[in-house]
């Protein structure tokens, strides 16, 4: 699994980015694949990363 922080949430929108030395860009997220209330920014996380047509999506989100 990756590790990161959110680097930016958006709570009307349902998502965000995370920021990780896992991957070149940041992270995609939707709070679809999040378990659990709504991340802050700076909440470090475990997440897989997985390759979507717009980018790096996380999955399987999880705080640390």
């Amino acid at each position: 699994m990756a590790t990161g922080t959110v680097d930016f949430f958006n709570d009307t929108g349902g998502y965000g980015f995370i920021s990780t030395e896992d991957a070149d860009d940041d992270v995609f997220f939707h709070m679809e694949d999040v378990g659990g209330p709504d991340l802050e920014e700076g909440t470090e996380i475990e997440f897989e990363i997985e390759q979507a047509p717009k980018g790096p999506r996380a999955t399987n989100v999880v705080r640390v």
